[in-house]
């Protein structure tokens, strides 16, 4: 892999002379847990969505990673099936709901736990909100300005808290980059270039799944790139104003001669690269196949259908109220999976190639590169974290679970306003795309973009 200045990684590592001021491996970032306080006690969890994301980053891992300081009280899912195994997997034992509203009369959890289709996060929030619960909600916090209005106003009547689990802000690699843009470490930013790769195997299975159909994810616009501009919201430490944007849907969805409902049974096994065989799956099988008959999810569609209405190459163009312009782009069928960002400030640059889902690279850290105008370059590494999102997903569950009052000096820490933010990208980059117009952020809902993130 060569960068922009025609090297490869590892020759520009092993360069000599000038042009590498230093090779520098920055130590492991962690959060310290403190243990519960004695006589606290402990919160009553509640989890509505048992599908994937529930179970395998709020489901098992709480339960049983945070006994010490959670109760699960109640499980809720539309699909009975999948409910009576979601209990099963995580190891709990609490009662099920396949209503919503039931389950928070009877249980009177403290947190509600927001893991359901994304179009659907809005009713849950809202509801948990109104019985007095907080809520801990995955990204996106929901599909459309009118609901993310919806959940402000709930929010501003409860005055109960609403966290978004933005993980990457927790990951080590994004991190640094934090402490070297707090720092100004190459100036004031002027300009950023941000770039995201999705496999031709990550980027199908979005289209393959629910969030194929801009009804339910809102487009990768506001289901994916939600991570991507929460991250520059964040990295920035401003708010968007304006988004001018472009998008199309090239190559899965109609863009295919032969297609199926889904890749069981399919007759063109053999000459869809695209096939996926999700029995080789235990876990898939149980939780998904076996329960299809209760609402008809097919968890192994096919990424040709003609249903598929979302983009598969994105770019936005976005003006922050600090003056920062961004270039943003999403490509969905790369052959490798990551991405470039470069931060271009008044005294120098700072860039970072990140892979992801590499086989063919190895190593276990990610680099920066800081290059000072009429200076010399540094090369920072960054050790990976133990856990999902390299080290995030521990991070994050730390300070919801354990201390959400522990420091927070990077302000990683995600309320509604940030989650407003990030979808309120995404929401306005379609609707430029629909309108061939720029869009701006102040007409969506009630929030008015502020230089700095308050």
């Amino acid at each position: 892999m060569k960068d922009s200045t025609g090297l490869s990684r590892r020759a520009f590592i092993k360069a000599g002379g000038g042009a590498v001021a230093a090779s520098m491996v920055a130590g492991p970032l962690a959060l310290t847990t403190p243990l519960r306080p004695p006589g606290r006690a402990k919160m009553r969890v509640a989890l509505v969505g048992t599908g994937i994301r529930g179970l395998g980053m709020w489901g098992q891992p709480v339960a049983q990673g945070y006994a010490d300081y959670v109760d699960y009280v109640g499980l809720c899912d539309i699909n009975p099936g999948r409910l009576a195994f979601g209990k099963q997997y995580i190891g709990v034992d609490c009662p099920t709901f396949t209503d919503f509203d039931e389950m928070l009369r009877e249980t009177e959890p403290d947190t509600v736990i927001v893991t359901t289709v994304d179009a659907t996060h809005h009713t849950f929030i809202v509801k948990a909100l109104q019985h007095g619960c907080d809520v801990v909600t995955e990204k996106p916090m929901t599909t459309d300005e009118v609901k993310c209005q919806a959940i402000l106003d709930a929010q501003a009547l409860s005055r109960k808290n609403v966290t978004v689990t933005f993980n990457y802000r927790y990951s080590p690699h994004r991190q640094k980059l934090k402490e070297l843009l707090m720092a100004e470490r190459v100036g004031r930013i002027t300009s950023v270039g941000f770039h995201w790769y999705l496999d031709v195997y990550h980027g199908a299975d979005y289209f393959r799944r629910w969030h194929g159909k801009e009804q339910y994810g809102g487009t990768l616009f506001v289901h994916k790139a939600t991570h991507h501009f929460d991250l520059l919201n964040w990295w920035l430490e401003s708010e968007p104003e304006t988004v001018y944007a472009s998008g199309s849907l090239e190559y899965y969805g109609h863009n295919n001669a032969f297609r199926h409902t889904n890749c069981r049974g399919c007759p063109h096994q053999q000459q869809c690269k695209h096939y996926w065989d999700i029995t080789q799956s235990e876990f898939l099988m149980n939780l998904y196949v076996n329960n299809e008959h209760h609402d008809g999810y097919l968890r192994d569609g096919c990424v040709w259908s003609e249903e598929i209405d979302i983009y598969d190459k994105m770019a936005a163009q976005i003006t922050y109220a600090n003056g920062v312009q961004v270039s943003y782009s999403c490509t969905t069928y790369s052959p490798y999976e990551g991405y470039r960002i470069a931060f271009n400030g008044t005294k120098g640059r700072i860039e970072a190639w990140v892979k992801e889902r590499q086989p063919w690279e190895a190593e276990d850290y990610d680099e920066i590169r800081v290059t000072d105008n009429f200076g010399v370059t540094e090369l920072i590494r960054i050790p990976h974290g133990g856990g999902g999102h390299g080290g995030g997903d521990t991070r994050l569950l730390d300070r919801v679970f354990v201390d959400p009052d522990m420091p927070d000096p990077y302000r990683q820490a995600a309320g509604s306003r940030d989650g407003a933010m990030s979808i309120l990208i995404g929401i306005a980059a379609c609707k430029s795309v629909k309108t061939g117009e720029p869009i701006q952020i102040a007409a969506l809902t009630s929030l008015k973009p502020r230089a700095v993130r308050p």
